[in-house]
C-alpha cells in the first residue's frame, strides 16, 4: 500500500497518463504500456538503478534526468514522460517498482478503455480466477512461486490464448509474476478491482448457494451503491456449501449472512455456555 506522499506522486503520474491517453490511439497507448511493464521487469532485476531512481538525497529533477539518460532512445517519449513524472516523487525503492508496474497496468487498461473492452476484460479476469479456484491442482500449479514463472505463464497461455482478449492474457501473466508483490490470487483480484475502478465502479464479491434472479441482483447492486456511493460491479460465486443466504465482500468489508455462518455462530454460542 502506498504512503500518503507516494499516493500524491502517483496521482501526478496518473494525470499525465490521462492526458496522454486522451490524445493517442489505443495501439500507441498499448505499446507504451508494454514498454513500461518491460522496464518494470528490468528494474526488478536492477536494485542499484532502482535505488538511484528513488534516492531521497537526489532532487526529483535529478532523478528524472538520470532516468532519461539511461533509457533515452531505448523506449518512446511517452514512456520517458510518464516514468519521469513518477521518479520526481518520493518513493522507497520497493514502492517505486510497484508504482512503475502499476502505471504500466493503468496504461494497459487505458488502451482497453479506448478500445471499448474494459467490461469484457474485467469479466474474463474474474472468470479465469473462478476456473483456477475450481481446480485445486491448477490453483497449486499457477500459484507455485518456487516454479519458473515462464512455465506457469505457458500454462496460463494454454488456458486463455484464443479464448480471452490479449489484454486479459497480459494481466493474467502479471498476476502469475506476483503483481505488486502479491500472490497469484491476490494479484488477480487486485487487477479485477483496478479494471472496475477504471470503469468508475467498485467490485463486490458475492457468494450465494444458487443464482440470484436479475431483480434480486439489481436490488443488491442498488443497496451496495447506496452504502459505498458509487456504482458496483457484482461478481458472483455459486457455492452450495453455504446452504443459503448471502456473503458479500467489498474491499476489507465482509457481510456474511449465510446459513453456514449462522450454524457456526450457533454452535460456538452453545459451546461457550
Amino acid at each position: 500500500m502506498m504512503s500518503a506522499v507516494s499516493r500524491e506522486s502517483y496521482a501526478a503520474a496518473g494525470e499525465r497518463l490521462a492526458a496522454y491517453a486522451a490524445g493517442a490511439p489505443a495501439e500507441a497507448v498499448a505499446a507504451t504500456a508494454e514498454e513500461i511493464l518491460s522496464l518494470a521487469s528490468l528494474l526488478a532485476g536492477e536494485p542499484r538503478l532502482r535505488r538511484a531512481l528513488s534516492d531521497p538525497a537526489r532532487e526529483g529533477q535529478d532523478r528524472a534526468g538520470l532516468l532519461r539518460s539511461v533509457f533515452a532512445g531505448k523506449v518512446g517519449a511517452a514512456t520517458i514522460d510518464l516514468l519521469s513524472a513518477l521518479v520526481v516523487g518520493r518513493w522507497s525503492s520497493a514502492e517505486l517498482l510497484n508504482a512503475v508496474e502499476r502505471i504500466g497496468v493503468d496504461a494497459l487498461l487505458a488502451a482497453a478503455d479506448l478500445g471499448g473492452e474494459l467490461a469484457e476484460v474485467e469479466d474474463e479476469l474474474f472468470r479465469f480466477g473462478q476456473v483456477v479456484d475450481g481446480s485445486p491442482e491448477l490453483a497449486s500449479t499457477v500459484s507455485d512461486s518456487s516454479a519458473l514463472p515462464e512455465r506457469r505463464i505457458a500454462l496460463v497461455h494454454s488456458l486463455l490464448v484464443g479464448k480471452a482478449r490479449p489484454v486479459t492474457v497480459r494481466l493474467a501473466e502479471l498476476a502469475v509474476r506476483g503483481f505488486g508483490g502479491r500472490n497469484f490470487a491476490a494479484g488477480l483480484s487486485r487487477l479485477v478491482e483496478l479494471t472496475a475502478e477504471r470503469r468508475e465502479r467498485q467490485v463486490a464479491y458475492v457468494t450465494v448457494a444458487s443464482p440470484l434472479s436479475e431483480l434480486a441482483q439489481g436490488r443488491l447492486a442498488t443497496a451496495l451503491s447506496g452504502i459505498y456511493g458509487r456504482e458496483m460491479s457484482l461478481r458472483f460465486t455459486i457455492d452450495p456449501r453455504i446452504l443459503g443466504g448471502i456473503s458479500v465482500q467489498v474491499g476489507s468489508d465482509l457481510y456474511d449472512g449465510t446459513v453456514a455462518r449462522r450454524f457456526v455462530d450457533t454452535r460456538n454460542a452453545l459451546v461457550a455456555r
